[in-house]
């Protein structure tokens, strides 16, 4: 009995078990190629032209517009020219134009810094000395515990309060409204398939298995067996030629196919690149033309300075404002209105009929043209005469006097 329990024993254990059916279909890539066709690195937002362009433009603008100091007043908002001004828009950093200054202050805050970008401001004696930009390498954003409302920032290890620096924010986060987020996320797969096109593309061009011609040979040629005997066939019938010259080859033994070589075209890669380029655009919000995608438009233009840069110059300069002024009248602004796309004939027709009509005076419109101010036109005047706006009562005509008067 044991000996049968044990035969069954093991006849139950050597039955097969049924495995799961997979598919055993297998791909594979040369190795050579697999390098020059796939790319499996890392992909930096800082690597990638398309996204570099685009948030250089952004920096670059912003940088060029002059940076007004203003006062509410009760006839309205009037730009100040002191100290503070001239410390900010003129000489914010020693060492640092004003533009490079700005510059790497916005690169840090939508690219390096992924969403933060930090200034130290100097004074001496209540006075502010220096704006100084940190490279995001230097600082650490730290929450005080388990707070989302409070953190620490850490600058080269040092602890400092929030409250005495300037931090700029952009995509803020979910769950840390005071920590941005940048634009990392939304662009990485897009600078990953713009890599790939890049790789595939340099690829394609060096590749050497692009012949326009192919020339077929009977195999039962001896030298055809050998490397060094088909290049010789090569070499005695082929390479011997001058350029215009015909080819003469045995009809038997040879016969020359042409053959269309594959283009990019052929591999829909340029399609993809402009429709991920204009993916890039469309996240940075900048037009598409500026990261490689489309022709230059004027109206896109100007949509781009209102839409765009404008409420960034204004957060920026909001922040600015929180930290630097203590006037509850004061306000910094930057002057977007100068990146607006006019001719001169636009703004000069626009302008030149402001003054006509008493709203502004001949220097302001000459200011608006590049040209300097002149004597005898700081007055506002209206009508065909021009007559001073403050004198129009006292013409003859509406006292009764001649009408040619």
């Amino acid at each position: 009995m044991r000996k049968k329990r044990r035969q069954k024993r093991n006849g139950f254990n050597d039955v097969p078990v049924p495995q799961p059916k997979t598919n055993k279909t297998i791909g594979y890539v040369l190795g050579s190629a697999f390098d020059d066709l796939c790319s499996t690195d890392y992909v930096s937002l800082d690597k990638c032209p398309e996204i570099i362009a685009g948030v250089q433009r952004i920096a670059e603008l912003i940088g060029s517009m002059t940076i007004h100091l203003m006062q509410n007043t009760d006839d309205g908002d009037v730009r100040i020219r002191n100290r503070l001004s001239d410390t900010i828009d003129i000489r914010p950093m020693p060492n640092m134009t004003r533009s490079n200054w700005m510059t790497f202050i916005i690169m840090n805050l939508l690219l390096y810094g992924k969403g933060n970008s930090i200034v130290l401001p100097h004074t001496w004696e209540g006075y502010l000395q220096s704006l100084e930009p940190i490279a995001n390498d230097r600082v650490i954003l730290m929450a005080r515990g388990t707070s989302r409302r409070l953190y620490d920032v850490y600058i080269d290890g040092i602890k400092r309060d929030p409250a005495n620096l300037i931090h700029l924010v952009y995509n803020p986060d979910k769950f840390y409204p005071w920590k941005g987020t940048g634009i990392e996320a939304p662009l990485k797969d897009v600078a990953n398939t713009l890599k790939q096109a890049r790789k595939t593309e340099k690829a394609f061009m060096q590749s050497k298995w692009k012949p326009s011609l192919i020339v077929k040979v009977d195999a039962n040629i001896q030298q055809f067996n050998t490397p060094e005997g088909r290049q010789k066939i090569l070499d005695d019938y082929v390479k011997g030629a001058e350029a215009g010259e015909p080819w003469l080859i045995p009809g038997e033994q040879f016969q020359v196919e042409q053959v269309k070589p594959l283009t990019l075209s052929d591999l829909a890669i340029n399609e993809t690149v402009d429709l991920d380029k204009k993916l890039v655009a469309s996240i940075l919000g900048v037009p598409p033309y500026l990261v490689g995608a489309g022709e230059f438009n004027r109206q896109e233009w100007n949509a781009f300075i209102q839409s765009k840069i404008g409420p960034l110059a204004k957060n920026v300069m909001q922040e600015f404002t929180n930290k630097l002024i203590i006037n509850e009248r004061w306000y910094l602004k930057f002057n977007t209105l100068s990146l607006m796309n006019y001719d001169i004939q636009s703004i000069y027709t626009v302008f030149g009929g402001l003054r006509t009509q008493g709203v502004v005076t001949g220097n302001e419109v000459r200011d608006q043209l590049g040209l300097s101010p002149r004597d005898g036109l700081n007055e506002l005047v209206m009508l065909e005469n021009y007559i001073p706006a403050d004198r129009l009562g006292d013409q003859s005509k509406l006292n009764g006097g001649n009408s040619n008067e």
